[in-house]
Formats: C-alpha cells, sequence, structure tokens
C-alpha cells in the first residue's frame, strides 16, 4: 500500500493505534486513539477514521471487541512509513560488545550472540553457524584407522577442533597420510577451506594422470576432508520467552513454533534465504511464506566473517514487537558479531 493512499490525519491514528497496542497489548477504541494521537478530532470522527483503515486491511477488530488491533498489513505500513528506525547510541553498542569475547571460538560467539539477542530483546534470539567453506585452516591431521579408514582432524580459526572419519578407495599407510598432511599444512595453512578447495583439488584433477603418490593420496583425502556440502545448522536461545505471547495468540500457534524449533526445516530455510540479501530484513506474519509463522515477526540481518556473507542472526517474537527497538538490535548484533569474528582469526 503506497504512503499517499493513507492522508496525514489516518497515518497519526494509525501510529497512534499501533504504539498502544505494542506497548499494552489491548484492543484500543476511538476515545482512547483520540487522546493518544493528540489529534483534534472527535471520537466519532476517529471511528470513520478507523473504519476507512480497516476496509483498507490495516486494522481489524478482535472478535467483539469495540477496539482495533493492527493486521500484518497494519505492521507493515507502520514499520516502512510510520517510524524512524534509528542507530543504537555508543552506549547500548558498547554493552551489547561486552557480550562478546574474541577469544571465543565461532561456535561460542554466535551462541552468546544468539543469547544476547533474546536477552534484550525478550524474544528467541537464532543464529545460523558461519559456513564452514570461510573458515581458516590452521592445522589438518589425517591417523589410519584400519584399512579405508582414516581420521581427520581439522585445527580451524585457532580455536575449533572438527574430527571426522573418511573412507578412502584404498589403503594408505600412515606414512603416507602423514606426508600428505605436511604438503597441506605447509601449502595452504592459514588460507579458507573454500579456496584450499579451488585450488588444490582443482588443479589436481587437471592432470590426475601424471600425479605422483603423494598428489594422488593428497587428493584423496583431501577431497573427503574439505567437503562441506552438509546443510547448514543454526543455534537459537529463550524460545521459552515465546510463552508470553500465548496471552495475545492461541497456545497451539506456540505449540507448533516449538516444534519448528526442534524439527529447524522451515526456519532454517527462512534463515538461508536472509543470506542472499544485506542489511536487515522483516517478515511479518504470513509474508515469510511458512504457516507455522504465520503469528510471528522475524527480523534478521547477515553477519560477515572478512567481508564475506557466512551466516545470519535474528530474533522471532510476536507481531506486537517493538520494531523501532528491535530492528536496530539486530543490526548493530550482526555488526558487533562479524569484528568479533574477524578478530578471533587473526
Amino acid at each position: 500500500m503506497k504512503k499517499r493512499s493513507v492522508d496525514s490525519r489516518a497515518q497519526q491514528l494509525l501510529k497512534a493505534l499501533v504504539e498502544s497496542y505494542i506497548k499494552n497489548g489491548q484492543p484500543v477504541g476511538s476515545r482512547t486513539l483520540v487522546d493518544q494521537a493528540d489529534l483534534s478530532v472527535s471520537p466519532a470522527t476517529a471511528r470513520n477514521i478507523m473504519a476507512d483503515l480497516e476496509e483498507k486491511g490495516l486494522i481489524m477488530s478482535p472478535h467483539t471487541s469495540a477496539g482495533r488491533v493492527p493486521t500484518p498489513l497494519g505492521y507493515r505500513f507502520f514499520v516502512d512509513s510510520l517510524v524512524k528506525v534509528k542507530p543504537l547510541d555508543s552506549i547500548d553498542l558498547e554493552h551489547l560488545s561486552r557480550g562478546f569475547n574474541p577469544d571465543m571460538s565461532s561456535q561460542q560467539l554466535v551462541e552468546s550472540a544468539s543469547g544476547l539477542l533474546s536477552d534484550v530483546t525478550q524474544m528467541a534470539g537464532v543464529v545460523t553457524l558461519p559456513k564452514r567453506e570461510h573458515a581458516t585452516l590452521r592445522y589438518v591431521e589425517f591417523l589410519r584407522l584400519s584399512a579405508n579408514r582414516v581420521l581427520t582432524i581439522l585445527v580451524l580459526d585457532e580455536h575449533e577442533v572438527h574430527n571426522r572419519i573418511i573412507y578412502t578407495s584404498r589403503e594408505y599407510a600412515e606414512s603416507q597420510l602423514k606426508e600428505a598432511a605436511n604438503f597441506i599444512n605447509q601449502s595452504f595453512a592459514g588460507q579458507s577451506l573454500n579456496s584450499i578447495r579451488k585450488e588444490l583439488i582443482s588443479s589436481m584433477q587437471s592432470d590426475r594422470e601424471n600425479m605422483n603418490s603423494l598428489m594422488q593420496t593428497t587428493l584423496e583425502v583431501a577431497s573427503q576432508a574439505f567437503n562441506q556440502e552438509s546443510a547448514s545448522d543454526y543455534v537459537v536461545a529463550g524460545q521459552e520467552k515465546l510463552i508470553e505471547t500465548a496471552r495475545t495468540q492461541a497456545l497451539e500457534n506456540i505449540r507448533s513454533l516449538f516444534q519448528a524449533f526442534s524439527l529447524k526445516g522451515d526456519i532454517l530455510h527462512l534463515l538461508d534465504r536472509c543470506m542472499e540479501s544485506q542489511g536487515v530484513q522483516l517478515f511479518i506474519g504470513e509474508e515469510s511464506g511458512y504457516k507455522v509463522l504465520d503469528e510471528c515477526s522475524v527480523v534478521t540481518a547477515p553477519y560477515h566473517v572478512e567481508g564475506d556473507r557466512v551466516g545470519v542472526l535474528g530474533i522471532i517474537g510476536p507481531t506486537r514487537m517493538a520494531y523501532e527497538k528491535v530492528i536496530p538490535i539486530v543490526d548493530a548484533t550482526a555488526k558487533i558479531l562479524s569484528e568479533a569474528l574477524d578478530a578471533s582469526i587473526r
């Protein structure tokens, strides 16, 4: 809906109605609205304006209440046209920054961001784990377990150790595996897993027939050790805070949302979609496209490592949220997490 289709007086009433409902959670009547909007109109005129706003789909009357509440379309108009989102001040930024310690691993930083978002907003904080292809290799070791089983030990970003078992097409001696690990460590330590795959595996495959024994061993174990095709994941904190929304929403909606957190599929797909865009994204109610989130709003922002988008963080809460406060918190937290992750790999 275009801003010009709602005149200035109706905009002022709508703004007052949304702000009152966000604050109190109660349907707003025309007399209350006139007092709060500071407009020189009668309650009867206010009722006419509200009727027009209701016809436009911006507000609705719940059940038999004489008051009105905003619809998702009304919230969208409110966010896009009626409020000015201001950046956090230096005191708030300092408070957020204290929640991140660059000595933490990337997993710990992500968990800290999730908990911090929940604590500050009193909603559920969600953060996807960094895409591991952007992680920096510090050290790799290959240990022979049995005939065709090799334990891969990857040390990433100074702090993280990942172990996985790979299965090779033929048996390798312990000395061959050690030689391959030494070659990778000497040639590629300090580079991202993504760049290693491109530089090492691609070049080797181009002339596989002429490779010596070391190169053949390195190609097979490296191609599996650095395979990052598995789906990303996320951590969530504070989902229990959403129980508070049961006061104004059906309890069944809350149960469905908790199930979504458990199964992760729909929420993860939505967060992955947000990776494609810069800056803050906001989904109100049905805008997300996922039924389980129809009664919620989702506010997200991507975070970066060395300039590359590697994940998304945000909050999930009721549509009745203080958007002008939540949006800058999400935006600032994404930037602070990015800075902390950059510092942790230096």
